[in-house]
């Protein structure tokens, strides 16, 4: 068939046959490229190695082995954690994240680790020679390992040669932007080639029960570059998070077909690469101001891991006639909230005041047992006075200035009890907890069910 050209969305994929301004799909502006497009010819599967042809029969689910307790272990504790106890055979996992924030240093450490454990690795590399990315696996690699193999390679068909002929258990492709399909016209890095070598490669690697890494790069927006469709067609995604002038680095998950997407994993860039954070809590409570105002502890849960985190306020009379919040680690829309409510239930007059809030460390906060927290720090601000240094805080706020009960209470009071404070302001609700009751605590439960009860017991 005669080629056509469409007009393709670089954002989320949608095809035109003409050039528009804005994607009626995603309602990006000027996202729109040209693209020759030819329909696919059947006859030509036979001599794509990429295309496997599927016989299976329909089976009763009964008669299916179970995978649980086959995962691959990487030994990385963090990775594992986030993966939900390890890597699935045959599973395909996109790691997206800023440039230099750590991708390719987590695959390459994870392949070494699974090849030291006497598992056959294929590393993938696009955009660096072999030679290039041995340089860097020096730094990284205490011991080589003779079932790791590198390739230099950005064409998908020698590519599916490739892991054919060597069969490997875990595969990296670093990255899938400079991977093309030469059946496709289009450059590499566009959708139609993001496409159709994500899927070539993820329907290679299941037919073969070969666990894929596809790293992948993200937008100025912190989106995945490509289509959406490529997070449909992976089995999980991995977002590598962290500031570009911090050390630490969050691992997270939000997509996960094999485990929970709530866990996070926390690790530390060294000049030897990335090291496990295995007590991220002492970490970002190091270097907390003694005696300040506006700085409050809180704990929150991050999936099964009780996280304490150091939220920073600072309230100051604005210079301007419209007053700024600023919000970095929590959510905007929630500072505007609860500074009504500080201002309706407890008469704090922050309507000219300037307010703005960090959590220390980088962390983003979405668990609303943080709202106290936010309370007590913006308080403490606006009045100058410091919180204990022994406390934290535990509880929703609601509309009507009520302190509501919080999920996993036990678990949170623990975390801080190990970390050494000596009194956690929590709800009334949870104090009637059962696993409260009966354990033996060292640290001081204080129950409150409004945030002026909290405020007169923390602000003196």
């Amino acid at each position: 068939m005669k080629p056509r050209t469409i007009f393709t969305c670089q954002a989320c994929g949608y095809q035109a046959p003409k050039w528009q301004g804005k994607c009626p799909d995603c309602n990006n502006w000027n996202s729109f490229a040209e693209e020759d497009y030819a329909e696919p010819n059947i006859t030509d599967r036979k001599a794509n190695p990429v295309f496997v042809a599927s016989k299976e029969e329909p089976v009763l689910l009964e008669d299916i082995e179970s995978i649980a307790d086959k995962r691959i272990v990487t030994r990385l504790t963090e990775l594992d954690g986030v993966l939900g106890g390890g890597i699935v055979p045959g599973s395909v996992t996109l790691l997206a994240g800023d440039p230099g924030i750590g991708k390719s240093t987590l695959a390459l450490q994870a392949a070494e680790s699974l090849s030291a454990n006497g598992h056959k690795v294929l590393y993938i590399s696009g955009e660096e020679s072999i030679k290039q990315v041995k340089l860097r696996a020096d730094r990284l690699i205490k011991k080589e390992s003779a079932n790791f193999y590198l390739l230099n390679q950005t064409d998908l068909n020698l590519i599916a040669e490739s892991i054919k002929k060597i069969s490997p258990v875990f595969v990296v492709i670093d990255s899938i932007q400079a991977i093309s399909n030469s059946a496709i016209s289009a450059g590499c890095g566009s959708v139609s080639q993001v496409r159709a070598c994500a899927g070539g490669l993820t329907n290679l690697v299941k037919s073969l029960n070969t666990a894929l890494f596809i790293i992948g790069h993200v937008t100025k927006e912190g989106a995945i570059a490509g289509p959406r469709v490529l997070e449909h067609i992976v089995d999980t995604v991995l977002y590598f998070e962290g500031e570009r002038y911090s050390v630490y680095r969050i691992l997270r998950a939000v997509k996960n077909r094999f485990g929970s997407t709530n866990e996070i994993g926390v690790f530390e860039m060294t000049n030897t690469g990335l090291k496990e954070v295995s007590n991220p809590s002492q970490v970002f409570l190091t270097e907390r101001p003694k005696g300040a105002s506006g700085s409050m502890v809180v704990c929150a849960m991050e999936g099964s891991r009780p996280i304490l985190a150091e939220i920073q306020a600072l309230v100051t009379r604005g210079s301007f006639g419209f007053p700024q919040r600023k919000a970095e680690g929590i959510d905007y829309n929630r500072l505007s909230l609860l500074t009504a409510v500080l201002e309706k239930r407890i008469g704090l007059n922050l309507g000219t005041e300037d307010i703005f809030i960090n959590v220390a460390g980088g962390l983003k906060l979405e668990d609303p047992a943080c709202d106290l927290g936010i309370i007590i720090a913006t308080a403490s601000s606006f009045k100058n006075k410091a919180v204990p240094f022994d406390l934290v805080a535990l509880g929703e706020v609601g509309l009507a200035g009520e302190v509501r009960s919080v999920t996993y209470a036990n678990l949170r009071v623990s975390e801080a009890e190990k970390l050494g404070f000596k009194r956690c302001i929590l709800p009334e609700s949870n104090l009637k907890d059962a696993a409260l009751k009966t354990k033996k605590n060292k640290i001081e439960c204080i129950a409150v069910s409004t945030i002026k009860e909290a405020l007169d017991i923390v602000l003196v």
